[in-house]
């Protein structure tokens, strides 16, 4: 609506990419991850990928239901995961009160635009993956034109504010000169420890359930957005229509679901035959697009909002319309710029020194990010081409 239906092609084509990949990833870590519990519990040797389809089918299941379904499930695994955290936070912060003492020096200046800012900036932008996703469950919602805007700003300010204070707490729990070299000693074990030294062996052996449980939330929060995502643009013609479809009785885009759950299945196969790395490589590579893929949506998205309220101001504000969306666009094209210089650093392609380049792979990887932009304008495009009735009928769905 904002910059034309060939951006808009485009944009759809990269959103379901980058939600695709992302959704791969955490199934393969998903995977990983209770495959090396199942051993540590005395249990078998399982391969990964079979850890991973087993919990691609439950989310499937989950994702054919009702919203609420799933909604519900997912509120009941965040509220542990909230809670095992702020147990370690208070923990930290009570412990250190009576030791060495609080500092606020992680917040420090100098500290923010120490070393490698670009690489600090990239992180913190792949913490907020996901946030916009609300917007597309608006026909699900009750009072969307309240309840969606009110989910988005808490969910921006919520997860600023608790991974800030998370992670203060823990640098606090081992102190601002030590915590580097502790976390380069065992980066994958490092909360773990964390939890242990604070919590004592139930601590961790609860976090590291909810570390489990909270990968299986992200990966059923992917299925319900990518599923939506297919429903809605299936209306605008881009995808197959049947996509569109709802479910008779539970009201969910069952067909998407389904088809979600079995591309996601035959992708986790194809990783396994090519014997990919479901750490250093699936997850590592899918988490590059999704960063950069994501932080070009939200540019795109910023630029259409000043277009289009430039065209029709609507009764909304000059902050609304013109300044928000202006600081976020300076913003949002700094963070495009810094995922794609330190790309390289973000997927781990190093050169015979070890020093990050851009190969091969991190090449690939960046164009395969731009592509869909490309392919969705092309098929726009087509759609131009064809009858008539069906650009037209594109449009006025697209645009509903």
């Amino acid at each position: 609506q904002g910059l034309g239906p060939s951006w808009g092609g485009g944009t759809s084509y990269l959103a379901l990419v980058v939600y695709s990949a992302v959704n791969i990833g955490v199934h393969a870590l998903t995977g990983f991850i209770l495959s090396i519990t199942l051993v540590s519990l005395g249990g078998p040797e399982v391969a990964w990928w079979l850890c991973s389809l087993v919990s691609i089918t439950i989310v499937g299941f989950l994702g054919y239901q009702r919203i609420d379904v799933g909604s519900s499930v997912l509120a009941i695994l965040l509220i542990g995961e909230i809670a095992i955290m702020t147990a370690i936070i208070v923990a930290v912060v009570l412990t250190s009160a009576h030791g060495a003492g609080l500092s606020a020096e992680p917040f420090a200046w100098k500290l923010i635009f120490s070393g490698n800012p670009g690489v600090g900036l990239t992180m913190a932008m792949s913490a907020f993956i996901g946030f916009e996703a609300v917007a597309i469950f608006r026909d699900e919602a009750h009072l969307p034109e309240r309840t969606v805007p009110r989910a988005t700003y808490l969910a921006v300010v919520g997860i600023g504010c608790f991974y800030a204070l998370a992670t203060w707490a823990i640098v606090m729990a081992w102190g601002s000169s030590a915590v580097v070299d502790v976390v380069a000693a065992d980066p994958g074990d490092f909360l773990l420890k964390t939890a242990s030294t604070y919590l004592g062996v139930v601590g961790k052996m609860v976090l590291n359930v909810l570390l489990i449980t909270s990968l299986f939330a992200c990966t059923l929060s992917l299925h319900s957005v990518i599923t939506r995502y297919q429903h809605s643009i299936a209306y605008a013609g881009l995808v197959a229509r049947w996509m569109a479809d709802l479910h008779p009785k539970h009201r969910s885009p069952w067909l998407s679901s389904i088809f979600q759950t079995g591309t996601a299945a035959v992708l986790i196969v194809v990783c396994a035959v090519l014997h990919l790395d479901p750490l250093l490589q699936i997850i590592a590579w899918t988490s590059g697009i999704a960063t950069l893929g994501v932080a070009i949506l939200m540019t795109l998205t910023s630029i259409a909002v000043i277009a289009f309220f430039a065209r029709d101001h609507r009764g909304i504000s000059v902050w609304n319309r013109v300044i928000a969306p202006l600081l976020g666009l300076m913003g949002l094209v700094v963070v495009v710029v810094a995922v794609t210089m330190n790309f390289p650093l973000l997927i781990g392609d190093v050169g015979e020194h070890g020093e990050p380049v851009f190969g091969l792979v991190s090449g690939t990887l960046v164009v395969l990010t731009f592509l869909p932009l490309l392919l969705g304008s092309l098929h726009v495009a087509m759609l131009r081409g064809a009858k008539a009735s069906t650009y037209e009928r594109f449009l006025s769905d697209f645009s509903g």
